[in-house]
């Protein structure tokens, strides 16, 4: 009984049996020993090995990942405009600040034009109007030159893309019209409708219409083969193969067109208004030149540049959304 007593205590082990003391002792140096930190991949790891499945995520842990995410590319594409921004204000108020200075610095374009950046749409008279109002004015008529060059320059260049003799006989003509800038054609304008607006409205379509013609023939003139195969297999006629076959194809490069169209019937339209009047963005610019106000002219500057862009992305997203992506930049 004694020999029993004073044996020592054994504790079974996958290697056989081991004294009590030697156990406890490994057991005290393993929770020694540092941990590494739990984590998604180590995790994965352990699973592969083990065989049995990963912790689950939980739903709060994916959610704040993604906002962080999001957060990080929206500061990412917001931050680095507005560093460049305040760098730009900062150059040009040292620069323009001085007593000899002929151009306004931005702090004294605040105080001179606040009403027309704080409150765009104010009414005070027939030609005492905010630059929202005149901004507003402008773009109708771009709204409609656009539209007007939008379904025309598709139809004449589907024509010229698909037809061999159409290509030759008026791709000449196009690429001499082409070349002539937008305002040359405004007397002719004045001249033909006799009146300010539709003669705007022309100059920003006859602006406008030449991209669109051009890249909507290249777009048609690389449609696959296939494509037209399977139209003369399904024996589609003229209309059918125009909306199920060659606008679908060759809509990346039509939109490319537009967006090429749309700034440039931006441009043109500032530009005819500093001749026709009016109460547009383009004949404001011109009345405070002739009263020299220049900061109403950098303000009115800012409006247009955030207008074209504006429309730029609009007419992109546009394209985005027709074309599933596949738009040309």
């Amino acid at each position: 009984m004694c020999a029993a007593l004073t044996r020592p205590m054994l504790v079974e082990t996958a290697a056989g049996a081991l004294p009590m003391s030697v156990a406890a002792k490994a057991a005290n140096d393993t929770a020694a020993l540092p941990v590494a930190p739990r984590s998604e991949a180590n995790e994965a790891k352990m699973s592969l090995s083990t065989g049995a499945p990963a912790p689950a995520r939980s739903p709060a842990q994916g959610g704040d990942s993604a906002w962080r995410k999001a957060a990080g590319d929206l500061a990412a594409s917001v931050l680095p405009p507005l560093v460049m921004l305040a760098l730009i204000l900062i150059v040009w108020q040292l620069a323009c600040s001085g007593p000899k200075s002929t151009l306004p610095s931005p702090l004294k374009i605040w105080k001179e034009a606040n009403d027309l950046i704080v409150s765009p749409f104010f009414v005070n008279g027939p030609q005492d109007i905010g630059l929202g109002w005149r901004v507003l004015t402008s773009l109708q008529r771009v709204a409609i030159g656009f539209s007007l060059a939008a379904v025309v320059g598709v139809a004449l260049g589907a024509l010229v893309g698909q037809s061999v003799w159409a290509m030759r006989g008026l791709d000449p003509i196009f690429q001499v019209l082409r070349t002539v800038p937008p305002l040359a054609w405004l007397p002719i304008a004045l001249a033909a409708f006799r009146d300010a607006n539709p003669s705007a409205i022309f100059v920003i379509f006859i602006t406008a219409i030449w991209p669109v013609i051009i890249n909507t023939a290249t777009g048609i003139r690389n449609i696959p083969d296939d494509y037209r195969n399977v139209a003369k297999v399904l024996r589609l006629n003229q209309i059918e193969f125009f909306w199920r076959i060659m606008i679908p194809s060759a809509a990346p490069y039509i939109f490319t067109g537009l967006r090429i169209g749309i700034g440039l019937s931006w441009l043109a339209i500032v530009a005819a208004e500093m001749l026709t009047g009016g109460v547009g963005i383009g004949f404001f610019i011109w009345d405070a030149w002739n009263s020299s106000r220049l900061s109403d002219i950098i303000v009115a500057l800012i409006y247009i540049g955030l207008v074209g862009f504006i429309l730029d992305r609009l007419v992109a997203f546009i394209g985005r959304m027709a074309t599933r992506g596949t738009a040309t930049s």
